[in-house]
């Protein structure tokens, strides 16, 4: 199954947040925070701002969470995209 995204909306798969401080304590999922960095997996027919596979960051209450093939995706619209990453 494919997720094509309508319009200014773009499909994006959150980036793996880190496990471990810096100290060496491993942080639990549930006391991780939510990432804003994302990497850009399709686009809709009018978004011109940003490409299939270029890092973004995006606001960080914003977006619909969907679930595909046991993978997490997220639906922003392209408002919600604060920047390009790199």
């Amino acid at each position: 199954m494919t997720i094509k995204p309508l319009g200014e909306r773009v499909l994006v798969k959150m980036d793996k947040v880190e496990e471990k401080t810096a100290g060496g304590i491993f942080i639990p999922q549930t006391a991780q925070e939510k990432t804003q960095i994302a990497v850009v997996k399709a686009i809709g027919d009018e978004v011109k701002t940003v490409k299939v596979g270029q890092k973004i960051l995006h606001d960080k209450y914003a977006g619909t969470s969907v679930k595909m093939d046991g993978e997490e995706y997220l639906i922003l619209n392209i408002k919600d995209v604060l920047a390009i990453i790199g």
